[in-house]
């Protein structure tokens, strides 16, 4: 396993972990609205910025597992060389997308940030802080489909239903 591959493991865990602390945190804004008529002011927005962070975290692991969906109707059908092309292909429109998603995330982001935008909630935190997971989250799917796309010159990525 590479560093890399360690690296989306590890990020993909942290990921797994945010899911869960948004789950907790929601089931206690009903407990705490529905039971305690005292909702709070933060589990909602602290959940979303979970979620936003823990998706994007968890792609480029998501990508080099083969975990995505895929529609194979057509792909299965052919031979090797049809299906590398076809991957390599797809994971090049991955990177190209990726790559376009962080250039304009990482404008959104910067511009929020020099301006100081916040959420206007009661809690009131800096969009910046939810805006950042989008470049973050794409640059590594970039960097993910750019290591499939080689592996699809080499002949080496996954196989439909393979799992890493």
């Amino acid at each position: 396993m590479t560093a890399f591959s360690s690296f989306l493991r590890a990020l993909a865990w942290i990921a797994a972990l945010l899911f869960f602390c948004a789950g907790g945190m929601l089931t206690y804004e009903v407990a705490a609205r529905y039971l305690f008529i005292a909702p709070t002011i933060w589990a909602a927005e602290l959940s979303q910025l979970c979620l936003i962070w823990g998706t994007m975290l968890a792609m480029p692991w998501l990508l080099q597992s083969g975990r995505h969906i895929a529609v194979d109707a057509i792909t299965e059908r052919l031979g090797p060389l049809g299906k590398r092309l076809c991957y390599g292909l797809s994971m090049s429109a991955v990177g190209l997308f990726s790559l376009i998603v962080t250039w304009f995330g990482g404008d959104i982001f910067w511009d929020s940030f020099e301006r100081g935008r916040t959420t206007g909630s009661m809690l009131d935190l800096p969009t910046w802080v939810a805006e950042l997971a989008i470049p973050i989250g794409f640059a590594l799917l970039f960097a993910q489909a750019l290591i499939e796309v080689l592996k699809a010159m080499r002949g080496t990525m996954l196989e439909a239903g393979e799992r890493s």
